[in-house]
């Protein structure tokens, strides 16, 4: 019997989970409230607060749920790219295209909580600008492992800026098209450096 309770405790905290990621990234963080996210996942007040103590805690463990997402989803395409005998760097920029082209795609969430918490001392902005420093290192070592870790140093900033731009661009253009610039001018930056290096 036990077992039954915990079992309905994570699957109402997954569903406030997934409520209030699917409304955060639809609506933004600032403009949804709690009531809402309530009445949508079909829970008590008691069982979020029961969860997350604040709205606050929440928007974390949604970013949190988010990072765990993005990370499998680029992680999927580069194994699938290296299997079909490719490189991980197209298996990156696949999955950036793919993310692009969702019916339900608006934009980047941790940029997004970012500028509508407006507060550098959020948890959430902390949190997602550390996810951005990760994000980036992970750019980095895809690099290192299909070219060299000294190339990768130095072209890697300048790729994450290109991806961090085609991201927002897209958003904005509500186009997947500059999941292609950014993936050719990268591959024009590393040829450039390569030679450069040789």
């Amino acid at each position: 019997m036990g077992m039954g309770k915990t079992n309905a405790k994570s699957s109402a905290r997954q569903r406030l989970l997934d409520t209030a990621e699917q409304l955060f990234y639809a609506e933004g963080v600032r403009a949804v409230g709690i009531d809402r996210i309530i009445a949508e996942a079909d829970v008590a007040k008691t069982t979020l607060y029961s969860h997350f103590p604040s709205k606050d805690d929440l928007i974390l463990a949604v970013l949190e749920k988010r990072e765990a997402d993005v990370d499998n989803m680029f992680d999927k395409s580069i194994q699938k790219s290296v299997k079909n005998g490719g490189t991980r760097l197209e298996g990156f920029f696949l999955a950036l295209k793919k993310w692009f082209q969702e019916s339900k795609f608006r934009g980047c969430s941790f940029i997004n909580a970012a500028v509508e918490l407006a507060d550098p001392q959020h948890p959430a902005s902390q949190f997602s600008s550390a996810h951005k420093q990760r994000f980036h290192a992970r750019i980095e070592e895809i690099i290192a492992e299909d070219y060299s870790p000294s190339l990768a140093k130095v072209v890697a900033p300048a790729i994450s800026l290109l991806v961090e731009g085609a991201i927002v661009t897209a958003q904005l253009e509500g186009s997947p098209i500059t999941a292609d610039t950014a993936r050719v001018a990268t591959y024009q930056m590393i040829e450039t450096v390569k030679s450069e290096q040789s």
